[in-house]
Parts: C-alpha cells; structure tokens; sequence
C-alpha cells in the first residue's frame, strides 16, 4: 500500500493535467485494509470520453502506471451523479472524511428521495457533521447513494454521531427514511498529501 501511494503520489501530476481530482482517500477503517477512494470530476460522458483517450494517449502517464500494476488487487468504477439538492462542498481545514454507502430499496429517488434528503439535511442544519457532497449512481449497484461527510477527525464524528441519536428531529426524520433502506455501510477515509480535499 505505502509503495502504492507513493508511485501515485509521484506521478499523479501527469493525470491531472487530463482532468479535475476531487479527492483522494486510503480507508482507515470500516472497509477493507489497503483500499484506496478516489473521485474525478467530468463535465459530462463526452468529456470522460475525451479524458480517457486523451489518458492512453499519454505515454509518460502510462509508464508511471506500470509499477503500480502488480500492486493493484482489484479495481471498481461507478458513475455518479450530485443529487440535484446537493453541491459540492470544501472544507475549509483538513480533517477526516466518511463515506457511507446506502443501498435502498429500488425505484429511485422518485420513491426515496425526499425521505433521504430529510434525514441528510437533519444532520447537516443541527452541525452533528459538515456534508462534503451526496452522489446517486448511475453506472454501478443502481439504488446506491453514496454520502460523504467531513469531520475534524475520529472522535468528534462520534461525539455528533452519538449526539444526533439522541436528538429527536434526526431520530424522526432517519425513521422515515430507513423505511427505504436496504443496507448502510460507513467507511472512514484519510485523505492522501496529495488529495484536493483535506
């Protein structure tokens, strides 16, 4: 993993060159071990199209990869998109990011949507967390929202985390929600010396 990084660490100019890097995270914990996260911005499909060919194309990034090869496990993409509620966020200092993955129940956001949103936006105005971003898949497990949430680090996310438990408007509005969920699985990230986001 620590020769990993650091091949990606001295060579990752030579993509960003072809397109944005949002972030880029090692799992800390509640995933598995020597597992990286990465998001890379595009302004639609042709331009994805554009990077990718413009990506093996380049002969020096293709080079820098090669090390990394044997490294590498086992590879997953998903396309998502920001929720249309949602932008965006950067934090403003560094800290330590978790991703939670829901997988609902199927019929989209048309179906689970306004329930989601209500129990995000009930963490997000009482301050138990700062939202980063909420992502519904495209391409990958359809019915998959990914949520990724800023913290100063580990413990103060506990700290919110037990805090909204006890809050009776967050409580209520998770009740509503969970009546869509399928499962939930929370990841902690540690965000690379070289990712975007801090």
């Amino acid at each position: 993993m620590n020769e990993f990084l650091e091949n990606v660490k001295k060579n990752i100019h030579l993509r960003t060159v072809h397109s944005e890097l949002v972030g880029y995270w090692s799992v800390e914990f509640g995933g598995q071990m020597n597992k990286v996260f990465h998001i890379w911005k595009y302004d639609n499909f042709a331009h994805r199209t554009e990077v990718r060919k413009a990506v093996a194309k380049d002969k020096e990034w293709q080079q820098s990869v090669v090390p990394n090869l044997a490294l590498i496990d086992e590879q997953e993409t998903e396309i998502t998109y920001l929720v249309p509620w949602s932008k965006l966020e950067k934090p403003a200092k560094e800290g330590v990011y978790e991703l939670v993955i829901f997988q609902m129940k199927p019929g989209g956001p048309a179906l689970w949507g306004d329930a989601f949103k209500r129990a995000v936006n009930a963490h997000v105005d009482l301050g138990y967390s700062k939202l980063v971003g909420v992502f519904h898949t495209e391409y990958g497990a359809l019915n998959r929202v990914h949520v990724l949430w800023w913290n100063e680090n580990a413990d103060s996310r506990a700290a919110g985390r037990h805090q909204s438990h006890e809050d009776p408007r967050v409580v209520a509005a998770v009740r509503e929600s969970v009546n869509y969920l399928v499962s939930q699985q929370n990841t902690l990230l540690i965000p690379t010396s070289f990712s975007p986001l801090k």
